[in-house]
């Protein structure tokens, strides 16, 4: 790729997606609007929502400045354009330059409109506004949340941009751009969906995400959803004045075993089948005696002589479950991130195997 403007597009555009969608790496080294303006924001733990009413803002700005930041970049990525001298640009770049400096200036526009009267425009001001008494503003709901977030005993998950932060009275999502903010007395939760993923990114193990929809009997705060961890559902629940409904029959694993045994049976139905020789009868499971006996171990993992897995010669007595459960049972609980590439030893004759070397029976 030897064109400057196509490379240039290109960092760009990818730079662009980073900072919209914030992944680890950009966090970590600070390309984000709360700690580039931390100083400006003011801290979150004294003053919740201001705080938030200042970052939204922000945030809307630099990601209108996007467009605009990419025209001035190609003024000096390909100079002989002259993009700098806009009457000397194509019609297209001029359209282009256009839009872009639209949109910076609704942006600005929309920011001063926002901060007018003490930041009562503000979306997050509003939506505290339908949560106030009779001649009372969303300054004293505000007082509220800022008062009940300082507490250590608050449930919260998720990253800054994307946060959810349960107080003693309030429910609240973090976004991009906005706050969703419901009372506990008003609010019904309940259980639409859960996704498993085999590995985390941030921990390396796999992690179960429950999403749960909160739904307000104040007919002026809209339903929003919250996505957590399924270990911290638990902590959710105790935090909670009201049990969380289970509409559509969710399974919910609340521990990292539990995790693990779903991700164990995932990789295993991967493996090369089992296929048993004629003549022989699977016999109940030794572990549980509820279901026959469906997994073999053979060394597959690697060649002769290489490796720690050595050679099972026993004949098939486990279900998978339960061989999951044994597998799980053998690691360093402080270690998860370690679990699928470690050994353990066979539960009927000690000779170490890993999960590559879990057969399912045909």
């Amino acid at each position: 790729m030897d064109r400057p403007d196509a490379t240039f597009t290109l960092a760009y555009m990818v730079f662009a997606l980073c900072f919209v969608f914030t992944p680890n790496e950009f966090r970590s080294a600070g390309l984000t609007v709360q700690h580039m303006f931390s100083e400006w924001l003011g801290s979150e733990d004294i003053s919740f929502i201001q705080h938030h009413i200042r970052r939204t803002t922000l945030t809307v700005l630099f990601h209108c400045f996007l467009p605009l930041g990419y025209y001035i970049g190609m003024c000096f990525a390909v100079q002989e354009q002259n993009l700098v001298y806009i009457h000397h640009a194509s019609q297209g770049w001029q359209i282009y330059f256009g839009l872009s400096l639209a949109i910076q200036l609704f942006s600005c526009a929309l920011a001063f409109y926002w901060s007018r009267r003490g930041w009562a425009n503000h979306p997050i001001c509003r939506a505290l506004n339908t949560h106030a008494l009779p001649r009372s503003s969303w300054r004293a709901v505000a007082s509220s949340i800022n008062t009940e977030f300082r507490r250590i005993d608050k449930f919260a998950s998720g990253s800054t941009s994307a946060r959810v932060v349960v107080t003693d009275t309030w429910v609240i999502k973090v976004t991009t751009y906005s706050l969703h903010v419901a009372l506990h007395q008003d609010c019904h939760l309940t259980v639409t969906d859960s996704k498993h993923h085999s590995l985390s990114p941030e921990l390396n193990t796999p992690v179960q995400i429950v999403t749960i929809t909160v739904a307000s009997i104040n007919p002026k705060v809209k339903p929003f959803d919250i996505r957590l961890k399924s270990t911290e559902y638990v902590e959710l629940q105790e935090k909670l004045h009201a049990p969380i409904r289970n509409a559509t029959n969710v399974v919910i694993h609340l521990t990292m075993s539990e995790l693990f045994l779903e991700t164990f049976k995932s990789y295993v139905r991967l493996n090369e089948v089992y296929r048993c020789p004629s003549g022989q009868e699977l016999e109940p499971c030794i572990g549980c005696m509820q279901v026959n006996a469906n997994v073999k171990l053979v060394r597959l993992c690697q060649g002769d002589g290489e490796g720690e897995c050595q050679q099972c010669y026993c004949r098939p007595m486990w279900c998978l479950t339960c061989m999951g459960k044994w597998f799980a049972s053998r690691q360093d609980q402080q270690q998860p991130e370690t679990w699928l590439s470690s050994r353990v030893p066979c539960p009927t004759c000690r000779a170490k195997f890993c999960i590559l070397d879990v057969c399912p029976i045909n």
